[in-house]
């Protein structure tokens, strides 16, 4: 549950480590063994594809995409006053500048130190080059869709001697193995675990070596930051960054990438939203001489068709009809009880995610996390295809897979009578109780989202959340918005207000 961004206070912040700080990150050289075998995959998947090539020779370079708009960058100043919630880092990375340049242009000596409205100049970005056209994957690699529904994660490890396949983590005081890490990560974030394993690989060795190095093992994908530590908060940190510009590309939303040595790199506008989501990925821990190498046809990719095959054999396109429509839904608690509109649109699972999700409260006086007997119900008849750890999914296409149709996502969901996994329902049959199990939350509530072919549907796109006749809009900050049903409004408000009181 987050407030309306109404500002009366002044308060200090404490930044957080910058995604965008200068780190000696390098891409680890492929052994031997990794060379022979990707140059073997190589020709094998090129004949595959073509098989007039001849070794050696190259298939052709997929269609590039119709021209993206970049947004035009600035060329003077701008000035910001800071809000609840902001860092420098933050700040830095929403308008595209890197860290130490913003803390140079206002010398920041302690750059712990922010107060709310405090007044801030951020320099116009400089672009030193522009990225590749090469395209690295199709979309349908990037989500959790329709092109891995018969791929095991388990059955493709069989056989590996690598690190991975006996390694396993203490996850909220749960032993989990490696590949059910992966697994996790995936359906959670909606990304491929292929995608996912290929960069373990790249990055770590993780697939082919029994033995990596002592800092391969704390940090498999080489992001160094000890909050991150152990495969479960390296995947966590590579999902959430490939989602990022998967979902802002595809709005126009992003117009330069920050690597990790502070270079500003212009995106190429040919290349497609999951390629750019791999770029950024890699933007976010090499330097701009790796990082190069990463997105080109001599990186990423060779790893990529060592342990699958040429990623566009794998294209599901389009992810998302020309005409897609939401199915019929309703407001996600029984008939008569009044439930509070606590956030707009926001973040579906973590911060880069598109703002797909909207949350709603229980009645009550009690304010915090607090148990609730209200029921949270479901949205449209289907089966529950996930239930564990906070989360329901339920799946409205009939198939029993999470990766494909409309699917819901319900989080916060209390353990105590929550549905099981292989129930199915009809629409208002209860699903379990609010709560804020599963993840980070100031308050009881359900948290709710929506995704078609494993992408996230944003609620205020143009595909708009609606349930009962109420619309959702938003009014560009995360959880502002609205639900608006003919005349009538109701506003997204933390805690139990008049304005955000809704009922079926």
């Amino acid at each position: 549950m987050r407030p309306k961004h109404r500002l009366t206070i002044v308060i200090i912040i404490f930044s957080m480590v910058s995604l965008a700080c200068v780190r000696n990150a390098l891409v680890p050289e492929m052994t031997d063994e990794q060379k022979i075998q990707g140059t073997a995959y190589a020709i094998a998947t090129q004949a595959a594809i073509n098989p007039t090539l001849k070794p050696g020779e190259n298939a052709p370079l997929p269609t590039p995409d119709v021209p993206h708009v970049l947004p035009t960058l600035r060329t003077e100043p701008l000035q910001y006053f800071a809000q609840s919630g902001d860092t420098y880092s933050k700040i830095a990375m929403n308008h595209g500048v890197p860290l130490q340049e913003l803390l140079e242009e206002n010398d920041i000596l302690d750059e712990n130190m922010l107060f709310i409205e405090q007044e801030i100049s951020i320099p116009p970005s400089k672009p030193i080059a522009d990225a590749p056209a090469f395209k690295i994957i199709p979309d349908s690699e990037l989500v959790y869709g329709p092109a891995i529904v018969n791929f095991s994660a388990a059955q493709f490890l069989e056989g590996r001697q690598g690190y991975l396949l006996s390694y396993s983590e203490e996850i909220d005081g749960e032993q989990i193995a490696g590949v059910e890490i992966i697994n996790r990560v995936a359906r959670n974030y909606s990304v491929n675990p292929r995608l996912l394993l290929a960069l373990l690989e790249y990055m770590g060795g993780w697939i082919t070596n029994p033995r990596p190095s002592q800092d391969q093992i704390n940090f498999p994908l080489n992001y160094q930051e000890e909050n991150f530590k152990g495969l479960y908060r390296q995947m966590q940190f590579a999902a959430n960054n490939l989602n990022r510009w998967f979902y802002l590309w595809q709005v126009n939303a992003l117009g330069q990438f920050i690597l990790n040595d502070g270079a500003v790199i212009r995106p190429n506008p040919s290349v497609n939203a999951g390629t750019v989501g791999v770029q950024y990925f890699f933007s976010q821990i090499l330097g701009r001489e790796a990082w190069e190498q990463a997105v080109t046809e001599h990186g990423f990719i060779g790893h990529y068709q060592m342990l699958f095959a040429y990623p566009f054999n794998y294209a599901m396109e389009p992810l998302l009809p020309g005409k897609l429509v939401q199915p019929v839904m309703q407001l996600p608690f029984e008939d008569g009880i009044q439930w509070s509109f606590t956030g707009g649109p926001h973040a579906s699972w973590d911060s880069g995610s598109a703002w797909g999700a909207i949350d709603f409260a229980p009645p009550g006086d009690m304010y915090g996390c607090n148990t609730s007997n209200d029921w949270v119900t479901a949205v449209a008849d289907g089966h529950v295809v996930r239930s564990g750890y906070g989360a329901v999914v339920l799946d409205l296409d009939g198939d029993g897979k999470e990766q494909t149709g409309w699917t819901v996502l319900y989080f916060h969901i209390e353990s105590r009578d929550r549905i099981e996994r292989g129930t199915v329902v009809r629409a208002g049959d209860p699903i379990g109780h609010p709560s804020c199990e599963g993840g980070v939350s100031t308050g009881t509530h359900v948290h709710i989202a929506r995704r078609y072919n494993g992408t996230w549907i944003a609620a205020d796109g143009d595909i708009p959340f609606v349930m009962d006749g109420w619309k959702s809009s938003g009014q560009g900050t995360e959880y502002d918005g609205e639900l608006t049903r003919n005349t009538k409004k109701v506003e997204a408000w933390e805690g139990r207000q008049e304005e955000n009181q809704i009922s079926r």
